[in-house]
C-alpha cells in the first residue's frame, strides 16, 4: 500500500510519527485476520478463534496509532475519544472471544466485511475519484436550490492560491472569497458517507437472515445515510464558506488551537454540530435497523456488553420475535 498523499506527522519529544503511515499495514493485517477467521471457521472453529482474537488485538493497535491523528491533527473530540476508547474495547473483544464468547464471531465477520466494502474506495483511485466528485456535484446542486452559487474547482491551487488539506487534485473543492483570505472546503472520501455506509453494510451482511430482508435493510440504511450526508455537507459548506457560525470565536480558537478566525465557523459547524448530530443520527438508524432486521441485535448486544459488561436481551426489549438464523418469515416467501 502506497503512502497516503495527505501526511499527518506528529512530533513528540523530537521524534516524528505519522499515524497514517502506520495505520495502513495494520488495517491490512486486521482484514486478513477477520476475513481469514470467517473462512477457517467453517473447518476449524478453535483455530479460527485464535486468528480472530489476534486480529482484535491488532485492531486495538490500529486505533491506538490513530488517536493522535484524530485528537491532534483533526482536532476532533468525538473521533479522538472514540478511537481511544476503541483500543481497550478491541483487546477486550479478543479476550472474550478467546474465552469462548462465540457470538463475537459475528461481530468479527461484520468488521471484516466493513473493511471489504470500504477498502476499494481507499485503494482504487478512479473509484474514489468518481465517488468524491459525485458527492461534490450533488452537494453543489443542493446548495444551488437554496439560492447559493458555489464555485467548485480542481487541482491543488486556484487563482495562484494553494488549497490546503487537499488529498487529491479532484474537482472537489468549494471556493469562497472569504473575509481576510479565500476559504476552501474540500470534499474528501470521509465526506461521502462511505465510512458509515460500510459499517452498516458489514453488520447487515454478517448476520444470518433471509437475503430479501437483508437487502431491504441495506437499501434503507444506505439511502438514508447517503441523503443525510449530503445535507451535512451543505450545512458545513454554507456555514463555513459564508461564515455563518462565528459563535464565541475567541473561545473556539482557544479550545481548538486555531490561528485563522475564519476557521471558527468550520469547527463549530463540523467538529461540534455535524459530528454530534451524526452520532445521534447513527443511533436512530440503528434503532430502525433493529426493527427491520431483528437478527442484527446480536451485534448490538455484544457491543453493549463490551462497553458496559452487562448482558442485554434486545430481542425481548423490542418485542421483535426474531427468527432463528436462517428461518424466513412468511413475507419473505
Amino acid at each position: 500500500m502506497s503512502l497516503p498523499v495527505l501526511q499527518s506527522t506528529i512530533d513528540v519529544g523530537g521524534l516524528s510519527f505519522d499515524p497514517l503511515v502506520w495505520s495502513g499495514p495494520l488495517m491490512w493485517l486486521v482484514l486478513a485476520a477477520f476475513l481469514g477467521s470467517a473462512l477457517v471457521q467453517r473447518y476449524d472453529r478453535e483455530f479460527a478463534r485464535r486468528i480472530a482474537a489476534g486480529g482484535w488485538v491488532v485492531f486495538g493497535a490500529f486505533w491506538l496509532v490513530l488517536v493522535p491523528h484524530f485528537a491532534l491533527t483533526q482536532k476532533s473530540l468525538i473521533e479522538g475519544v472514540g478511537s481511544f476508547a476503541a483500543v481497550p474495547l478491541s483487546v477486550y473483544a479478543g479476550y472474550q472471544l478467546y474465552q469462548g464468547r462465540d457470538s463475537l464471531f459475528v461481530l468479527t465477520r461484520a468488521v471484516g466485511l466493513m473493511g471489504l466494502v470500504y477498502v476499494p474506495f481507499i485503494t482504487i483511485g478512479p473509484l474514489r475519484q468518481a465517488m468524491v466528485e459525485l458527492v461534490t456535484d450533488q452537494t453543489a446542486f443542493l446548495m444551488s436550490l437554496l439560492g447559493f452559487d458555489p464555485l467548485v474547482v480542481e487541482g491543488f491551487t486556484y487563482d495562484g492560491v494553494q488549497i490546503t488539506e487537499k488529498q487529491y487534485p479532484y474537482e472537489s473543492t468549494f471556493w469562497f472569497e472569504g473575509n481576510s483570505k479565500p476559504i476552501t472546503y474540500n470534499i474528501l472520501l470521509a465526506c461521502t458517507g462511505m465510512g458509515s455506509i460500510a459499517i452498516f453494510a458489514g453488520g447487515i451482511l454478517a448476520v444470518s437472515a433471509p437475503w430479501r430482508r437483508r437487502l431491504r435493510a441495506l437499501a434503507m440504511t444506505v439511502s438514508v445515510i447517503y441523503v443525510l450526508n449530503l445535507f451535512r455537507n451543505v450545512f458545513i459548506a454554507v456555514s463555513f464558506g459564508h461564515q455563518r457560525m462565528q459563535i464565541f470565536p475567541e473561545l473556539v480558537m482557544t479550545v481548538f488551537g486555531l490561528e485563522d478566525p475564519q476557521m471558527v465557523s468550520y469547527y463549530v459547524a463540523d467538529r461540534i454540530l455535524a459530528q454530534t448530530g451524526s452520532v445521534v443520527v447513527l443511533v436512530g438508524i440503528t434503532y430502525l435497523l433493529v426493527r427491520e432486521l431483528p437478527e442484527i441485535t446480536v451485534l448490538v448486544e455484544d457491543l453493549l456488553f463490551l462497553v458496559t459488561g452487562t448482558e442485554y436481551d434486545l430481542a425481548a426489549a423490542f418485542d421483535s420475535g426474531g427468527e432463528s438464523d436462517e428461518a424466513a418469515a412468511p413475507s419473505d416467501d
